[in-house]
């Protein structure tokens, strides 16, 4: 039960032929977010058992969740941007029936990380449930 943007990212990583393409891509989905406010670089937006440095600002609007991240690391932005696209705009109880580790792996990045991105990653993504348990309570 993915985002219709997510599922377009899917298509374009079956286009990628090696896991090379597919890391560059996930870079580039990073450089293409918008920055994010330096005002929301605070400790409550720090996203705790990530290996570099991850701000995650997430908020409901009109019943839906929206976050904005960054990160100090490329490849971290990239997958704060593809969190974005497997999760942005829809409501909390669809946040908590992603099956962010399966979608994810569609994409090929539960084999292709490291442990501690792995466990990054893990943690953005209770972040984001967090956020969407807090809205439906």
């Amino acid at each position: 039960m993915a985002n219709a943007a997510f599922e377009d990212l899917v298509e374009d990583f079956e286009f990628l032929e090696d896991w090379e393409d597919r890391y560059r891509h996930v870079i580039e989905q990073g450089r293409e977010m918008d920055a994010l406010d330096p005002a929301l670089r605070v400790p409550a937006t720090k996203v705790d058992g990530c290996a570099s440095q991850v701000w995650l600002h997430a908020e409901m609007r009109d019943g839906r969740l929206h976050f904005d991240g960054a990160s100090d690391a490329m490849i971290v932005s990239g997958l704060i941007a593809v969190l974005r696209l497997l999760y942005n705009g829809l409501t909390p109880s669809e946040v908590m029936a992603v099956d962010a580790r399966a979608e994810l792996g569609r994409l090929g990045l539960n084999e292709h990380l490291s442990a501690q991105r792995s466990n990054g990653l893990t943690a953005m993504i209770e972040r984001v449930r967090e956020t969407a348990a807090r809205a439906a309570a």
